[in-house]
């Protein structure tokens, strides 16, 4: 239940729906109840037993009260006019246009009350689905180092799906059908509170299975939704990686994978199908179990005259009333079936959307000013959760500056790198601009300063103009300008719509150089203060390098830079080179100092370079 009004409360403010559904939903259910009650005199009339019933009704209007009675006395009364004034069979024809009148209305008033519940309907699944792309996006890098993409997406897709299909579509069955239950009930006792009292022995035995059912049926659907991400995530992973299971012949490998979280899928799917539809057939079974009951026991009462004084066209009224209580209580426990895979779909977004980024702004956070001076790492220390990665790393980096971070795989270059734009907060230590600790500035500050360009181009499948504008105000002159900066106008203006090209999904209608430059025509656009380069040439031949480096060149001019370069070559004009080894600063200079370092790790490292060239 608690799940359930969590998920209710995205669609806020309540104000604007619930007085109107309120409103709806009472006259909906006092019109539906009105049709019944009508029979009463519609049976008196065709079984001619309206002369014992006038005696009984009032001469005068009766006084008002918010009543039962008082409701009785008042159509008595008229309808002892109608019986005077109009014989039986006025009466009759009265009778029946009242019962299409209520009718009528009881219908209009569900049909506005469903409107109502349309719109609530979308604002929930909009706003839940809004809250959890918001948290997705705001969460620290490190998160999705641990989460399977597919299993998010299917959050995002699925589960959110499931919380429309079984939470929200079934307000109508919680809120409404139990407000026509009690209204039935009430007029029930008013009727004979004898039978009534009799009808409700079997009720908590039924509600009981009920609610067994519908923990058999959580159970279930906690293991289908697991699955259905599981499966996302083989779905994901094999169309991300489809060049590498066709080389290595792996079809049948994956596949395998992928049909057996099909069939626990299927199986699981099927167990709650199986397990749900129980639940509606045996809440008919049980109401029309008490109706028989109700039947025979209440026409004993009847034929032996000891009903209290209900009469025989009361007592069959009574025993339609009940019958009409086996809808909306077949419409409830159904809603309580199928609520509960929403549920578990619901817990799963939810505990996204609960989910606190390690890494955001704290209260009071600045906007980091205009960087003037100088950015500094003072004595740094990370790691990823235990494993320790970084230890107490220092370095300054002064404005217009080129630092160079080199060193063997898994020495922290580009966990150190990370720390500047505040991608993960180190363990220790501090990350100072201008003596600004990043971590009392806003995030959107901090990175306004900064471009990245990095090994992987990241590239989204729109046009060549789009991913090169990305989320910056340029005008088109700006970002032709930006391209041929970056060497890659020449190639735009040769592509089949030029600037207007859809590049494909992660930029793969292009080659590996293209993307880079398309990359640094981005960060170019941005023209940020602070340069971060994650090995962006490494991947690259040597034309493309050729390509790249230049653009590179152009765009490191004037700008502080940290670079991270596997090939020394591309970093031997670097104000300072940084050897990283084990997460630990292992020797500093320039290029030239660290090459008379003989038997020093830069040394040996250049000398595997170059005899890798003669080779």
């Amino acid at each position: 239940m608690r799940t359930y009004l969590r998920l209710l409360s995205f669609s806020r403010p309540y104000a604007d729906f619930v007085p109107l559904y309120a409103v709806y939903a009472t006259l909906g259910i006092f019109f539906g109840i009105a049709n019944f009650t009508l029979v009463i005199p519609l049976l008196n009339v065709l079984f001619n037993t309206t002369d014992t019933h006038t005696v009984a009704a009032p001469t005068a209007l009766p006084a008002f009260s918010l009543s039962i009675d008082f409701i009785k006395e008042l159509f008595n009364y008229y309808f002892n006019q109608m019986l005077g004034r109009y014989g039986k069979q006025g009466t009759l024809a009265f009778v029946c246009v009242l019962i299409i009148v209520s009718v009528f209305l009881s219908n209009v008033f569900r049909y506005l009350g469903g409107r109502l519940l349309a719109r609530v309907r979308a604002r929930v699944v909009r706003n839940v689905r809004g809250a959890l792309f918001g948290r997705i996006t705001e969460l620290e890098l490190g998160y999705f180092s641990n989460e399977r993409k597919g299993d998010l997406i299917s959050r995002l897709t699925n589960d959110v799906q499931e919380v429309e299909i079984s939470v929200v579509n079934t307000l109508t069955a919680v809120f409404k059908e139990p407000l026509n239950i009690v209204g039935i009930f009430v007029l029930l006792f008013s009727m004979s509170a004898r039978l009534t009292l009799f009808s409700l022995v079997l009720l908590p035995i039924s509600g009981g299975i009920i609610a067994s059912v519908s923990k058999r049926l959580r159970r279930h659907a906690t293991i289908s939704q697991t699955t259905l991400g599981a499966m996302l995530s083989v779905i994901e992973e094999t169309l991300g990686g489809m060049r590498v299971v066709k080389a290595f012949n792996a079809r049948n490998y994956v596949f395998g994978k992928f049909q057996y979280q099909n069939d626990l899928y299927a199986r699981t799917t099927q167990a709650i199908d199986n397990t749900r539809d129980l639940a509606s057939p045996f809440s008919e079974f049980a109401g029309v179990t008490v109706v028989a009951g109700l039947l025979y026991y209440g026409g004993s009462l009847v034929l032996s005259g000891e009903a209290g004084g209900l009469s025989a066209s009361e007592f069959m009224t009574y025993i339609i009333l009940f019958s009409q209580i086996l809808t909306p209580a077949k419409n409830l426990s159904g809603a309580f079936g199928g609520i509960q895979r929403g549920l578990v779909a619901g817990g799963r977004v939810l505990s996204i959307i609960d989910t606190e980024s390690n890494v955001r702004d704290k209260p009071g956070a600045i906007e980091l000013p205009e960087f003037k001076e100088q950015v500094e790492l003072r004595n740094l220390s990370f790691h990823y959760g235990d494993v320790p990665v970084l230890f107490d790393v220092s370095l300054t980096v002064k404005k217009g500056q080129t630092i160079a971070l080199v060193g063997p795989s898994g020495g922290g270059k580009s966990t150190l790198a990370d720390l500047l734009p505040r991608f993960y907060d180190p363990s220790a230590g501090q990350v100072l601009i201008d003596g600004h600790d990043v971590r009392d500035c806003t995030l959107h500050s901090v990175r306004a300063q900064m471009g990245i360009v990095t090994q992987e181009s990241i590239l989204f499948n729109d046009t060549i103009y789009n991913n090169i504008k990305f989320n910056t105000e340029a005008t088109e002159e700006e970002v032709i300008e930006a391209a041929k900066t970056a060497n890659a106008h020449d190639f735009i203006m040769a592509s089949p719509d030029g600037y207007q090209t859809t590049i494909g999904d992660r930029g793969g209608r292009l080659s590996g150089g293209q993307r880079q430059r398309l990359s640094i025509a981005r960060a170019i656009l941005r023209n940020p203060p602070i340069l971060i380069l994650d090995e962006a040439t490494s991947a690259l031949d040597t034309e493309s390098e050729k390509l790249v480096q230049e653009a590179l060149t152009r765009l490191m001019a004037s700008r502080t830079s940290l670079v991270i370069a596997h090939r020394l070559s591309t970093v031997r004009h670097a104000d300072e080179i940084i050897v990283l080894q084990h997460g630990r600063i292992v020797e500093r200079g320039t290029h030239d100092e660290l090459l008379l370092r003989e038997g020093g790790l830069y040394h040996r490292l250049s000398q595997l370079q170059t005899n890798a060239a003669l080779v």
